[in-house]
């Protein structure tokens, strides 16, 4: 049994280094995140007020075709927009698009979902791996290595919260703009569908006109 223990104390402690690595590693990604976070909510902010206005102000035809891209800060949903006019009126393609974006969000709400997860277990894994030496130079009264483990222990805790808070921030609020970018989308679709069905259907009520006076 003393064997067994001895082989699972040596294992967990051997797994404290790779913790702080990898939390280490999720830190450097949260910052990133953050960076690109700030970056895309400066862009939103010039273009999503501008976008709907130009969606209420004109009708889905009209709007396609005095959209241009040149005219707004290049992200996503200004570019899956361009798609859309390139599409013209193809119902298929239209559900393409949607898919691909629906594909586009959620690999890029993926990257906060895994620091939301990662950190704190990874940060609950560096708290507890150091415990276990620190209660043995408690038993033994070396208070300095129980000290020093106590500080690995609170650190790789602040820093597995810190990394699943950057994580859970912008999930929460791209997962808002994702939803009101698919909204936006869906509606667009429909509209130029709409618009240009109902432009087929008036060309066929003139076209039967013409034939019955020609007749």
């Amino acid at each position: 049994m003393d064997i067994i223990t001895n082989w699972l104390y040596w294992l967990t402690t051997g797994l404290l280094v790779p913790v702080i690595v990898f939390l280490l590693i999720l830190f450097v990604k949260s910052l990133l995140l953050a960076g690109s976070f700030y970056g895309t909510y400066i862009n939103r902010a010039k273009n999503k007020q501008k976008i709907k206005e130009a969606i209420e102000n004109k009708i889905a035809g009209d709007f396609i075709k005095e959209f241009e891209l040149t005219n707004y800060s290049n992200g996503p949903l200004v570019i899956y927009i361009n798609k859309i006019k390139e599409k013209k009126s193809s119902k298929a393609l239209f559900n393409k698009l949607l898919g691909d974006y629906e594909i586009l969000a959620d690999t890029d709400l993926g990257k906060s979902k895994s620091l939301t997860k990662l950190g704190p277990m990874l940060g609950l894994m560096g708290t507890l791996i150091p415990m276990g030496p620190a209660l043995v130079g408690l038993a033994s009264g070396d208070v300095a290595t129980m000290a020093h483990n106590m500080q690995v222990a609170f650190a790789t805790t602040v820093l597995g919260v810190f990394i699943g808070a950057i994580g859970f921030i912008t999930l929460q609020i791209k997962q808002r703009w994702y939803a009101d970018d698919m909204n936006t989308l869906e509606y667009l679709t429909d509209a130029i569908l709409e618009h240009f069905s109902e432009g087929r259907i008036v060309k066929n009520i003139s076209y039967e006109k013409e034939k019955i006076i020609a007749s």
